[in-house]
């Protein structure tokens, strides 16, 4: 795993709301899924909440789907400060980012989707990856969970990940030990020379890797993906079961 250094706790993050959420209709058709209640609270919310407590003091939200339902929900927000990325027509992850990097500014941020719930482990995983964020040799350092405990999540991985924390694709047809958990800690050089138009971070990451500037680290809390109604009620399950409530 990459060593701890002395490290500076970004105060600035991403959070991803715009996409369509169509595994989730038909609720999705006139809620965006980032209003998504999990135990009567709204996922975009878990999201902001655990990056305030982090010290986050910037969120640049993207809207597109139902973003006016967003953006009204947000309006009295304080902490943290929310900022507003229009998206004409949807981007992707790779390109909403590109679109919002004059709000998120020159040093490194957050990215994370609401559409998951995390839940730390003996240390907050923002905090983990500011620790361990080296930008010296990294442009982008991923939160990684485990498949096999991955709650809502039915793929089969995407990286595997060596004793040092640079992290590869999985080998054709077989399981990937760890998935992207939908929070980074990245660099804005990441996005340089990127298309315009909409693209999937997947290209900038694959050129971080070829450049061997692409890590990540493992999890060590639970973790929630919310994709399907099926998936929905798992997670409230889970959740209910293990006595947590927001």
């Amino acid at each position: 795993m990459p060593e701890q250094r002395p490290f500076t706790m970004p105060t600035t993050a991403m959070v991803m709301a715009a996409g369509f959420g169509k595994r989730l209709r038909p609720f999705t058709d006139k809620v965006p899924k980032p209003l998504t209640k999990v135990l009567g609270v709204p996922l975009i919310d878990v999201a902001l909440n655990r990056l305030a407590a982090a010290g986050v003091k910037r969120a640049v939200v993207n809207l597109h789907h139902l973003g006016e339902q967003i953006r009204a929900h947000l309006k009295d927000r304080k902490e943290p400060e929310i900022l507003f990325s229009e998206e004409e027509e949807i981007l992707e992850t790779g390109g909403g980012i590109v679109k919002a990097l004059p709000l998120l500014g020159d040093q490194p941020f957050f990215t994370v989707n609401a559409k998951i719930i995390w839940l730390n482990g003996k240390v907050d995983c923002l905090l983990r990856l500011a620790q361990m964020f080296d930008p010296d040799k990294m442009d982008a350092l991923l939160l990684l969970q485990p498949t096999v405990t991955a709650v809502g999540y039915n793929g089969t991985g995407d990286f595997i990940m060596d004793p040092d924390g640079r992290i590869a694709r999985k080998p054709e047809r077989e399981v990937a030990p760890f998935l992207y958990a939908g929070i980074q800690l990245c660099h804005p050089r990441l996005f340089r020379d990127t298309p315009k138009g909409a693209f999937s971070t997947n290209l900038v990451w694959d050129r971080a890797m070829e450049e061997g500037r692409l890590y990540g680290i493992r999890h060590d809390g639970e973790w929630y993906h919310v994709s399907t109604p099926e998936h929905l009620t798992e997670v409230e399950r889970n959740l209910t079961f293990h006595g947590w409530r927001f």
